[in-house]
């Protein structure tokens, strides 16, 4: 895989004018925002069970063994109602109490609260399992499709909502799977549960319980409108605070130069005390929900106890029978919140299966499982026929394109921002589709051969350098992986990038931290040339490399990138034009055309765009 479809998965947005070989790029914003409703409910839900079809007998298992969770816990009161009726009899009795009765239904109400917790545990060690295989699956299936999405879709799309949705969206997924469907389980046999040991004991009593629901349901449904609103808007300010600090973070040189330190300071008081209205108005709004509910409860309650009261005093309930019902009527409020929150995670839940499901439904690249037709490396000529490419239909850019480029020739491109440099390489290399035409390497239309297999004649050093966290050695060898040491030392030698290499204290083992921070931008040049030494590529696709080092380095690559360009077809992609004076061929191109060709002092002689452009770059010098 090349170093550019790397970089295209790289953590960035894409905004026009950005990185070289991709129409965009730029820095990512992550943010937090409220997850929107579900669009089609039912279609992602259906959808989202087909994941968890493999794994039905489990859940089956899980099912049960909530049931019988529930129904020990729930059977509890009601044997701990015997023990307490049987105290009443021995109190009001001349027999006395007994108390080997009592033992007894002390012994099975430890049982049915231990077997509760151990079905308890075992549901929850199973639904566990269920939930991280599945969303395992799911991020195995997301990740194999990013790997078969065309290199369109990463430079229209952000790359933070791309990370957000293999990973937060995933996870939320898999915290609904793990908690709410058995929390919903346990809810909805609860519920029943309550309500049907209730009836056993009063159905009197139970009407009175039952008639408090409309007013849960009113409370739940006004409360959980208002706090909504609150929790938007408190997600979209810490997005905005996250935002906000990861700038000033990312860029804090530039503040401190600038001496914008109390405008940065002053700018994230002023999210951060709107983050604390919104954040204190969703806590307090949410907060007053339990209360409410208490007070409603406690209403019910005080019916219970007053009529449950004259029933003991006539005899036509006892002690332990009211107790229970409390019990039981007190417990019942808390499955029917846990049922309402359930109701909202689930639509939360939807709403980012179905983030996850448009990844999935993205357009894949065009297969190209083609044979080719060669064993060895193809001549590294190159040319353009009549090619016509838009990345829109609307907007023409590259019009009747011809361009011959002979092997081991050296081709600059030059012209400025919107040109089509940068298109041309992502013709050539495959990574769009041209509209019209043909390109041709040693003779071979491009779209005869594999892109895997064209893309092996290829490498890459970019102006913006790619390293990943590993050890030198390890981005070294990304060039050729079955490299021996001795190929590895040599591209590094020739790269000018051994010695400094060697002065680091684990030398090719040292290892690269987050961004390479630990080495200056100019090694970390040198090692990407070693690594396209390695690769020992038949054509270059350069972009200036040179111009964030000093002046000693900036000779160290010019050297290195010298010795990579030999025997080679190089395509360079020109900011510095001093840089390509000796290029065979210079394409100066506008708005996708080619408008001037030639070398650089035939160029300068007919004094057009190219000598304009030179001139501008180095007035007061000798040409």
């Amino acid at each position: 895989m090349s170093e550019n479809q790397f970089k295209s998965r790289s953590h960035q947005d894409h905004k026009p004018g950005g990185n070289p070989l991709r129409p965009g790029g730029g820095p990512m914003r992550a943010m937090q925002m409220p997850v929107e409703k579900p669009k089609d409910f039912k279609g992602t839900f259906r959808r989202l069970l087909l994941y968890l079809k493999p794994y039905k007998i489990h859940l089956v298992t899980v099912f049960f063994l909530a049931l019988a969770s529930t129904t020990f816990n729930i059977g509890a009161p009601r044997v701990m109602a015997l023990a307490v009726n049987k105290l009443q009899e021995g109190f009001v009795s001349s027999l006395g109490i007994d108390f080997d009765y009592i033992a007894k239904i002390l012994v099975i109400l430890t049982a049915m609260y231990v077997l509760s917790s151990l079905f308890n545990l075992s549901m929850g060690l199973v639904m566990s399992g269920v939930s991280q295989k599945t969303v395992r699956d799911l991020r195995r299936e997301v990740d194999l499709k990013f790997s078969k999405l065309p290199l369109s879709y990463y430079d229209k799309h952000p790359h933070g909502d791309m990370l957000s949705r293999v990973t937060n969206d995933v996870d939320t997924i898999a915290n609904t799977l793990q908690q709410s469907l058995t929390q919903m389980i346990t809810s909805t046999v609860s519920i029943i549960g309550y309500i049907v040991m209730m009836l056993t004991i009063s159905p009197v009593l139970t009407l009175i319980v039952i008639a408090t629901l409309p007013f849960y349901v009113i409370v739940t449904a006004n409360v959980a409108k208002r706090a909504q609103k609150y929790f938007a808007a408190q997600q979209k300010e810490l997005g905005d605070l996250s935002a906000h600090v990861e700038e000033m973070f990312s860029g804090h040189k530039i503040v401190k130069a600038y001496n914008m330190e109390s405008d940065s300071i002053k700018k994230f008081k002023e999210v951060n005390e709107r983050l604390y209205n919104q954040g204190w108005k969703a806590q307090f709004v949410s907060g007053i929900m339990f209360p409410l509910m208490n007070i409603i409860s406690n209403v019910g309650y005080v019916f219970i106890s007053v009529i449950g009261g004259i029933w003991i005093t006539g005899d036509i309930l006892k002690i332990g029978d009211i107790l229970a019902f409390i019990q039981y009527s007190r417990s019942f409020t808390m499955p029917i919140v846990q049922t309402s929150n359930i109701a909202n995670i689930l639509q939360s839940t939807i709403a980012c299966a179905e983030r996850v499901f448009q990844v999935l439904d993205e357009t894949e690249e065009v297969s190209d499982n083609k044979e080719d037709d060669f064993n060895d490396k193809l001549e590294g000529s190159v040319e353009f026929k009549k090619v016509n490419f838009s990345y829109t239909p609307e907007v023409p850019l590259i019009n009747d394109m011809n361009l011959k480029v002979e092997r081991g020739h050296t081709v600059a491109i030059v012209g400025p921002t919107g040109a089509g440099k940068t298109t041309l390489v992502n013709l050539l290399m495959r990574f769009y589709e041209i509209d019209s035409g043909a390109i041709t390497l040693g003779g071979v239309d491009i779209r005869n051969l594999s892109r895997s297999r064209l893309r092996r004649h290829f490498g890459m050093v970019l102006q913006d350098t790619w390293l990943f966290n590993g050890t030198i050695r390890d981005n070294i060898l990304y060039g050729r992986e079955k490299a021996t040491e001795d190929e590895m030392i040599s591209a590094a030698t020739a790269a000018r990038a051994d010695h400094f290499i060697r002065t680091l204290q684990d030398g090719y083992d040292t290892v690269l931290n987050e961004e390479a921070s630990n080495l200056s931008q100019g090694q970390k040049q040198l090692i990407t040339i070693a690594r396209a030494l390695l690769a020992d590529p038949q054509i270059l696709i350069l972009d200036e490399a040179t111009s964030s080092v000093d002046t000693r380095t900036e000779l160290l690559i010019q050297e290195a990138m010298g010795t990579l360009m030999k025997n080679r077809t190089n395509f360079v992609i020109a900011h510095r034009l001093s840089t390509i004076k000796n290029a065979e061929t210079i394409l100066v191109m506008d708005k996708g055309s080619i408008i001037e060709m030639g070398n650089h002092y035939e160029l300068m002689e007919e004094n057009g765009f190219y000598a304009d452009l030179y001139k501008s770059q180095f007035a007061g010098y000798e040409i």
